[in-house]
């Protein structure tokens, strides 16, 4: 007697890795909601806004939080909550290209001075020494003052510069300790062994297993190019006036009626308090999600 074949189980049904990223991790979830709905905001802000964030408004300044004017007016009459929406444009755009440059730099340094070793690893490494020996703000501002401002479409393409080489050696020392590792693996010594060139190995093996710590130096880059950019604004080195920004709205006119309108200090203030934590809770949840050693 033929013995009847046990009916095929069906197969479990497969989460979507969004899905799964949002059950394992709510606080990077809501962090990723933020994130997301400050760039809607950025991108769509000439619909949401509901002013020109350059028209002045001499019969509205320094007019408190009303119906008309959610987030006040500052002295020059013009809508806060505008400005804040056009803000999360210039610092996204800011953030996002700063950091974009400074991680891919500092991910093809690491990653060259991981597999090559040897006279390129030191002389690599002596230059990361020599930029973390100063402070962030520090280097940053060194940059700018050097450079002076290039403004093409808008875009201080000098102030993106500035923000990224700070970026630079802290993501090249990241990346280098993780493709060491690499470098050691016995695939690694196979595709030597089969005469692959070394711009192969670097590409096919050693750039896709360095791109979560890429990605989770890049999430938190972003949240550090956002408060530099408001810093350098708030110093007079980064963006300029009419250009909407958080860090410019807190300085200038803000500091001499802070007692009288303090709504002009506390809504930016509050918008790059809340984008930095949403980069950074953001980041910290993918590293966690990333990584299998916090995976049970």
């Amino acid at each position: 007697m033929v013995a009847e074949a046990a009916p095929a189980l069906p197969r479990p049904a497969r989460r979507s890795p969004v899905l799964a990223f949002c059950l394992a991790q709510p606080l990077g979830a809501a962090g990723a909601i933020a994130i997301t709905a400050m760039g809607l905001a950025a991108v769509f802000a000439e619909r949401v806004a509901p002013y020109d964030p350059v028209a002045i408004d001499f019969g509205a300044m320094l007019a408190a939080p009303s119906v008309e004017h959610w987030f006040g007016t500052d002295a020059f009459g013009r809508d806060i909550l505008t400005r804040v929406i056009y803000g999360a444009r210039t610092a996204l755009a800011i953030g996002f290209l700063s950091s974009l440059l400074g991680c891919t730099v500092g991910a093809v340094l690491g990653v060259a001075s991981a597999y090559f070793g040897g006279r390129i690893d030191m002389g690599i490494q002596r230059l990361v020494d020599i930029l973390l020996s100063f402070p962030i703000i520090v280097l940053a501002l060194v940059v700018v003052a050097m450079l002076g401002r290039n403004l093409v479409l808008g875009i201080d393409f000098n102030l993106i510069l500035a923000i990224a080489v700070p970026t630079m050696p802290r993501v090249a020392r990241v990346v280098r300790s993780a493709a060491l590792s690499i470098r050691e693996m016995p695939y690694i010594d196979a595709a030597r062994v089969q005469g692959f060139s070394d711009a192969r190995i670097i590409f096919r093996h050693m750039v896709p297993n360095v791109a979560a710590p890429y990605l989770i130096m890049f999430t938190a880059a972003i949240a550090q190019a956002i408060l530099l950019e408001a810093s350098l604004s708030f110093l007079g080195l980064g963006v300029t006036e009419p250009t909407p920004a958080w860090g410019l709205m807190l300085s200038g006119n803000a500091s001499d009626f802070y007692r009288e309108a303090p709504w002009m200090i506390l809504f930016p203030g509050l918008a790059i308090s809340v984008a930095v934590f949403a980069f950074n809770l953001f980041g910290d949840s993918l590293r966690d999600w990333l990584d299998p050693k916090f995976k049970v």
